[in-house]
């Protein structure tokens, strides 16, 4: 069981809505923290916690999978030519 405190303009809004679809404003309530949840536990996924940090976005180079050897290469003959 869970009690909860709305404003006057809350309480009306919330209230019309129900209303105006049919629905309890328990059910509203119920709706709207099940749609909360969803958003806030795929914002919280491993791959979007790092999303900005794989691939050719973050990088700014788009052929970095394709060309990982040439500068592999590159960066040995740097290395062992001295």
């Amino acid at each position: 069981m869970l009690n909860v405190r709305l404003d006057k303009d809350t309480e009306k809004t919330l209230k019309d809505y129900s209303e105006q679809n049919n629905m309890s404003k328990t059910d509203v309530v119920k709706e709207a923290l099940a749609m909360y949840f969803t958003k806030e536990i795929a914002g919280k996924l491993p791959y979007s916690l790092g999303e900005d940090l794989f691939g050719a976005d973050a990088s700014g180079q788009s052929d970095r999978s394709t060309t990982y050897k040439s500068k592999l290469r590159e960066k040995l003959h740097v290395k062992h030519s001295h």
